[in-house]
C-alpha cells in the first residue's frame, strides 16, 4: 500500500504535467504559422516575449543576398545599425492581445524607409491585416499578410 505522502507526490506530479500540457496547447494563432508579407518577399515569425507581448522577426527572404553578401538594414536611421542583416531583424514589437483576434499597442519597423510606426493587427480567415499609422489609426496604411509554409 502507498503512503499518503507518496500519493500526494503522485497527484502533484499529475497536476503539474496537466498544467504544462494545457499551457502548451494554448499557443496563440499568430505563433502557429509563419507569415508572408504582402509582397511575399519575406517570411515573419511571430512569438510571445517574456513580457507576454508579441514580437515578429524576419526568418526568410526571397532575395537574401546582394552582390554575394547578406542584405542589410541600409535605411536604418541609426547609422551604427545600417550593417545589421535583414535576416533576423525584428519588425514587430510589443503587441498586446485585445480580444480573440486583435493585437494592438505595438510598433512595426519598415526597413524600406527606416521608419517605425504605431501598429495594430487583426487576424481573420487566416489573413493578418497589419495597419501601420502615425498618431491615429485613420491616418495609416494596411497590408495583408498571408500564411507561409514553414
Amino acid at each position: 500500500m502507498l503512503s499518503r505522502r507518496t500519493v500526494k507526490y503522485i497527484l502533484f506530479g499529475i497536476l503539474f504535467m496537466g498544467l504544462r500540457l494545457t499551457a502548451a496547447a494554448q499557443t496563440d494563432p499568430l505563433e502557429k504559422n509563419l507569415w508572408y508579407n504582402e509582397e511575399k518577399t519575406a517570411k515573419i515569425e511571430i512569438s510571445t516575449g517574456s513580457d507576454g507581448k508579441f514580437y515578429g522577426k524576419v526568418v526568410w527572404l526571397k532575395v537574401p543576398n546582394v552582390d554575394g553578401k547578406p542584405k542589410v538594414d541600409k535605411n536604418n536611421p541609426d547609422k551604427a545599425r545600417r550593417n545589421d542583416p535583414l535576416m533576423g531583424l525584428q519588425l514587430l514589437k510589443g503587441f498586446k492581445k485585445n480580444g480573440a483576434n486583435s493585437y494592438e499597442d505595438g510598433t512595426i519597423y519598415d526597413p524600406k524607409n527606416g521608419k517605425t510606426y504605431s501598429c495594430k493587427m487583426t487576424l481573420k480567415d487566416n489573413k493578418l491585416s497589419v495597419r501601420g499609422y502615425i498618431g491615429f489609426s485613420l491616418l495609416g496604411r494596411t497590408t495583408v499578410w498571408t500564411i507561409a509554409d514553414r
